[in-house]
């Protein structure tokens, strides 16, 4: 019986891998063909071997799963991940390695729709409540109600389930750092905070409301952000992860201090890659530029990571001081606020670092246009001398003088090549006086 479970299971797993080949290859295929109605023949194409591919991974054992998602690259997990629904998500999540959980959390979500989720406690792990209803959402207790991009009917209707009112996402930016933490009169806790959003092409803060009442934690923002994935993969997968709303906000936090230490670390990497190019024999100008560019974008990158794990501190600091926290959850804000400090002694070796980087680019590019400039200075000084002489052989005295010796055209020719062993000799006794200044400044010279 085992046996004939495992051959299931290896079938299966060869089917998933084999489909998930197939339609990378196809598509491949359809793409590079030039061909009437090619984007219908494409859209056709990659429906079907989805249908297939979706097909196989729900027959396929939530453990099955988790050891194919484990052998996939970076590049095919999100993929065959976004084919899962979200109820095989959750049993897949239970097998996952906290490996392949952070590559999944770690991913970038953009141009996701509106979205609300609600998320309760079952059995020690956060579980996603299905909501179809007010009713439904209110029987279910949830511990964290996420919203996304929400809507002013949606910010509406959950607001009037709760009797909370909902701020807007996108004006949360526009409050003043006094307004930021404070305590209703109905004790509703708010806590505004910026999250770190490190993309290929930019970095930015993204706002971030929080809002603690009757022991439900509410999220609200513009986008999607990495921390937040994060963390729930992590409350779905691990039991006794969290066990209240306080909890969910502080690991939040915990999660965001991490990716800024991940995104310091890249920062690390790139500086490095960029020293290395400083740190060469020979720069021209358009490889300074390009550096300077790079430079920069560390810069702005260190700087907002010093003001996100600065406005966590403060954060956490706010909880603390206000008595919100339980006994272990205070040691926990006092361990983040720990991890905060040390990351503050690395964005300000960053911030040196940065600085001379920069200096020594435009040194580099200093050395450039000094060396221009002697070359233009040495052509001026072996012209100079020409000029007097050819201003000489120009007057009409000159012809005067010579009209009995020779004809003019000798007289001029001699007079050229005259011009020309004078060039050189002022060049030659430049290059002497050159080689005997090096002398003098090498050390050990006689």
């Amino acid at each position: 019986m085992e046996n004939d479970q495992a051959t299931e299971s290896q079938g299966s797993r060869e089917a998933i891998l084999h489909l998930l080949q197939k339609h990378q290859l196809v598509e491949g295929m359809v793409r590079k063909q030039d061909m009437p109605h090619h984007n219908l023949v494409e859209s056709l194409v990659r429906k079907q071997n989805l249908v297939k591919l979706k097909q196989a991974l729900n027959e396929a054992a939530p453990s099955e799963l988790a050891r194919i998602l484990e052998e996939l690259s970076a590049e095919d997990l999100p993929f065959v991940w976004d084919q899962l629904g979200e109820s095989r998500k959750e049993l897949v999540l239970h097998d996952l390695p906290i490996e392949v959980l952070n590559a999944l959390g770690t991913r970038q979500f953009s141009n996701e729709k509106s979205s609300i989720k609600a998320f309760g406690l079952h059995e020690g792990r956060l579980r996603e409540i299905t909501i179809h209803s007010s009713q439904e959402l209110l029987k279910a207790k949830p511990v964290w109600i996420d919203l996304v991009g929400p809507t002013f009917e949606e910010r509406t209707w959950v607001g009037d389930i709760f009797g909370i009112e909902l701020p807007d996402p996108e004006r949360l930016s526009d409050l003043e750092s006094s307004a930021r933490f404070y305590v209703e009169e109905n004790g509703e806790i708010h806590v505004h905070s910026d999250f770190l959003l490190d993309l290929e092409d930019e970095s930015r803060n993204v706002a971030v409301a929080f809002i603690l009442f009757q022991n439900i934690l509410f999220s609200i923002r513009s986008e999607e952000l990495p921390v937040f994935r994060l963390q729930r993969l992590r409350a779905f997968s691990q039991p006794n992860y969290v066990s209240d709303a306080r909890d969910v906000l502080l690991d939040l936090y915990a999660a965001d201090a991490e990716y800024s230490a991940d995104a310091m670390e890249d920062m690390y990497s790139g500086l490095e890659a960029v020293g290395k190019q400083v740190l060469s024999k020979h720069m021209t100008d358009e490889e300074a530029a390009k550096i300077l560019v790079a430079i920069a974008h560390e810069e702005d990158l260190n700087g907002r990571i010093r003001r996100n794990v600065l406005d966590t501190r403060r954060a956490v600091s706010f909880l603390m001081r206000s008595k919100f926290l339980e006994k272990h959850q205070m040691e926990d804000a006092q361990q983040i606020l720990r991890d905060i400090e040390s990351l503050d002694g690395h964005t300000t070796f960053l911030f040196g670092k940065i600085n001379f980087l920069m200096d020594a680019t435009v040194g580099f590019i200093n050395i450039n246009q000094n060396k221009t400039i002697q070359r233009l200075t040495v052509l001026s000084v072996v012209f100079m001398p020409l000029n007097v002489l050819a201003g000489i052989g120009g007057m009409s005295e000159y012809s005067m003088m010579t009209h009995d010796l020779m004809s003019w055209p000798l007289a001029y020719a001699i007079f050229t090549v005259g011009l020309v062993i004078v060039a050189w000799l002022t060049y030659v006794l430049l290059k002497v006086m050159e080689k005997r200044e090096k002398r003098k400044k090498t050390p050990g010279s006689q």
